[in-house]
């Protein structure tokens, strides 16, 4: 098995951990954010840009690649690896999630999921089988199961049929993965909704499978943060405390501060590249919209506390300029930044853990923020 995880600090007060991720394409120090490239692709950036700001690891989605340009092809022409140009780590989603947001382009079964492609209409299966088929073909350090979760709210019916399934899939996917025995991680997911029992049945029964690694999916879908936490929290509980510890899609600053308070080492999301894109930039003190009139004549930079290659060289003055004007530039150095300040959140707690002072890196998270607020941030 080419992954490793071992924990080198743990918070006194709670469950938030350091660690380090070791994997045949590099080591990750955890937590940390992993930027999204969907597409084989973080969208804006490239590679050296990545790397530049600090990532260690980069999620792609197996649907969209099997879609586009296709397993066989990227394995013809070396692996995603050589085929994105970037050679670190990389975990797929599954599928999982267009399982959920492709409901109107999918029929479910117990077999698998029937859609038919958003891009040009033809049919396209998933199953457990072909999603572990599919990530081993890209060569991934990570590779997901399948699953199936609900939206916000869901009846405790919905919730549990979803569980099931869930369950039942990574069964065929863990058999899948162990007939490949190709090195590659396979992480279970745990689903059961907004119900904490039911997310503790879930964790109990995805610990039993013991696969290196382990997530907790089917939050951040419009709940209300106590529900969010409380269905993390349970599911916590019952699973592998020296295992990987994956929070998928949670992705708002404040929600991966509270995400890594409560034990999770893995978090993905695309909002610093999405809000990047519509002129939204994350600082210390809360979100700036460049594009507003108060930065035209501003010398400053983004966030003066930020080390990235925007903030050292470009005024807010010349950024909403960019995106005034329409030049594609705009999008590339407001994701730069956007993706420096994840990853520094995540670096940061990170050496507070190892300093035992999370707490106080913590109580300043939140005291930037109502600073922030104070001075017209969002």
């Amino acid at each position: 098995m080419n992954l490793r995880f071992r924990i080198e600090a743990r918070d006194p007060a709670g469950p938030a951990r350091a660690g380090l991720l070791a994997t045949a394409h590099g080591e990750i120090p955890t937590p940390t954010f992993m930027p999204v490239g969907t597409r084989g692709t973080v969208k804006a950036v490239a590679p050296d840009d990545l790397r530049t700001v600090g990532a260690r690891m980069v999620l792609a989605n197996t649907f969209h690649l099997m879609l586009r340009p296709g397993e066989d092809l990227v394995a013809r022409l070396g692996g995603l690896h050589r085929f994105m140009g970037w050679d670190g780590p990389i975990l797929t989603d599954s599928g999982g999630f267009q399982v959920f947001s492709l409901a109107s382009l999918r029929r479910l079964t117990e077999e698998g999921v029937d859609f038919r492609s958003p891009y040009d209409g033809a049919r396209a299966f998933l199953s457990p089988e072909r999603a572990v088929e599919v990530q081993t073909a890209l060569g991934v350090d990570v590779m997901m199961c399948l699953d199936e979760c609900t939206g916000y709210p869901a009846t405790r019916a919905e919730a549990e049929k979803s569980l099931g399934l869930t369950l039942r899939w990574a069964k065929r996917c863990r058999a899948a993965w162990l007939s490949k025995a190709t090195g590659q991680a396979l992480f279970g997911i745990v689903q059961g909704g907004f119900y904490p029992d039911l997310r503790k049945l879930s964790a109990r029964e995805t610990a039993a499978l013991d696969l290196p690694g382990q997530a907790v999916g089917g939050l951040a879908l419009g709940e209300p943060p106590a529900e969010r936490w409380a269905a993390l929290e349970a599911a916590r509980e019952d699973l592998d405390e020296n295992k990987p510890l994956y929070l998928m899609g949670v992705g708002a600053p404040a929600d991966i501060i509270e995400g890594l308070r409560r034990g999770a080492d893995l978090f993905d999301c695309v909002l610093p590249t999405r809000n990047a894109r519509n002129g939204q930039l994350f600082t210390r003190l809360g979100r700036l919209a460049i594009r507003n009139a108060r930065h035209r004549q501003d010398e400053r930079p983004v966030d003066e506390a930020c080390s990235c290659p925007t903030c050292r060289s470009f005024s807010r003055a010349y950024l909403r300029h960019l995106f005034q004007t329409g030049e594609p530039l705009a999008m590339r150095l407001a994701s730069v930044h956007n993706l420096k300040y994840y990853l520094d959140l995540t670096a940061g707690a990170r050496e507070a853990l190892l300093k035992g002072t999370f707490s106080e890196y913590y109580r300043n998270f939140h005291e930037g923020l109502e600073q922030g607020r104070a001075e017209g941030y969002s």
